[in-house]
């Protein structure tokens, strides 16, 4: 029996916003922007403004001609809303955040860097730490804020929590705790208590979706030791997969195609698998597995190709068969440590970690770059936000508005 997986289920709350981008991934969690998308590129981009926010990887999100943005100063995280048009800072709130970074991530800094939700009027924040805030988005009052250090004995992993959170089924959803121990929860957004949690594994760095086989809901992420997936209502786990990789880095986003998800992490292969419904539960089947792998960076589908960054020699844009997992091509070598992808109507964006944005056409047959853009002078992890007032771009510690010029 095939199981039958729904797109709309991949929709949040947010999604009346949708030419917003209030979440990881953008409106759907995709990696898909529904902002209108330009016809046509022009030799150079144009700083709109610029603003010194602070360190870190997160990327900002954006509602209602608002930005927001989670960063750090000092030993201080700070979130904050400016205005799209003009970088002006509308209110912040800095809250105390001391962090020692373990010191094989010691150059990515102290973060953080989760990706705040914005959804229903709130802002949802999770610190490097652990720390897990609602805001009014309206003004930046706290709503509620928790560390959960009475429930974990580490409140993250061992490189900083990235988990971002989500909203799915009137349910705020969050992956919590440290190495070996921890809980993918569902909370109540209006107050943080405790609706479910699937106790167990604890966070990888990935950030978890939802799916629909055969009419169930289902929350599917990489856990620092497994893939699961639990029941949307109840928490119940429904199926899980064993995956492991090098000191610990479960970080690549599922990507959900058809009836199928697509995993991947660093030194593992990607595979694709369909959970079928029998007569004792789900069960994940693998359809194919391919040689590219993708670290850091979770691709996005285009019709039927899946394009991503791997981190194959030195890093290069790939595109592969969704349905088979065949090679279709792939860039020269050496682009950069890590490339952040966003498809915005028929272009894929990609910002390199130097700071470079390239923009391919997303049906190409090989790798030809129409435009190639210097966007930042320092490191760009963040991912690039595509709206229809230009493109946000996060750099080591300032925000950037960019249009483009004619």
């Amino acid at each position: 029996m095939r199981a039958r997986l729904s797109p709309v289920a991949l929709l949040v709350t947010a999604s009346a916003f949708a030419a917003d981008w209030p979440q990881w991934r953008g409106p759907e969690r995709t990696g898909v922007a529904s902002s209108p998308a330009p016809a046509s590129w022009p030799q150079s981009l144009a700083k709109s403004w610029q603003v010194e926010v602070g360190i870190g990887h997160s990327t900002p999100v954006v509602q209602g001609g608002r930005v927001f943005q989670l960063s750090r100063q000092g030993e201080r995280e700070v979130v904050r809303a400016l205005e799209i048009s003009t970088g002006a800072t509308l209110w912040e709130h800095p809250y105390d955040a001391p962090y020692i970074m373990n010191p094989a991530a010691a150059s990515h800094g102290k973060g953080p860097k989760s990706t705040p939700l914005v959804s229903g009027g709130k802002l949802f924040t999770l610190g490097i730490a652990g720390t897990l805030s609602a805001f009014d988005a309206a003004t930046g009052r706290v709503l509620w804020r928790t560390d959960y250090s009475d429930r974990f004995a580490a409140t993250s992993p061992l490189y900083g929590s990235a988990a971002s959170p989500m909203i799915a089924g009137g349910k705020l959803l969050i992956h919590l705790g440290g190495p070996g121990k921890g809980a993918l929860m569902a909370l109540d957004p209006e107050t943080g208590k405790p609706v479910w949690a699937f106790n167990g594994d604890g966070p990888g760095y990935s950030s978890p979706i939802v799916v629909t086989f055969k009419d169930v809901e289902q929350v599917v992420t990489q856990t620092d030791a497994h893939i699961v997936s639990v029941d949307l209502d109840s928490g119940k786990l429904l199926w899980r997969i064993p995956f492991t990789t090098p000191y610990g880095q479960n970080i690549v986003t599922p990507v959900a195609h058809g009836a199928r998800l697509v995993f991947s992490g660093l030194d593992a292969d990607t595979f694709a698998v369909e959970p079928e419904l029998g007569e004792e539960g789900f069960e994940p089947r693998e359809v194919w597995r391919s040689k590219t792998t993708f670290y850091m960076s979770s691709p996005v589908v285009a019709g039927e190709r899946l394009l991503g960054f791997s981190n194959h020699q030195k890093g290069q844009v790939v595109a592969l068969d969704p349905k088979s997992g065949k090679s279709l091509w792939e860039s020269e070598g050496r682009l950069g440590d890590n490339g952040a992808v966003v498809l915005w109507g028929p272009w894929l964006l990609v910002l390199t970690s130097d700071g470079e944005l390239l923009v391919l056409e997303a049906e190409a047959e090989s790798f030809s770059p129409v435009r190639r853009y210097v966007v930042a002078d320092t490191p760009t992890w963040a991912h690039p936000v595509p709206t229809s007032s230009g493109i946000l771009v996060k750099d080591d510690s300032r925000l950037s508005l960019w249009k483009l010029a004619r």
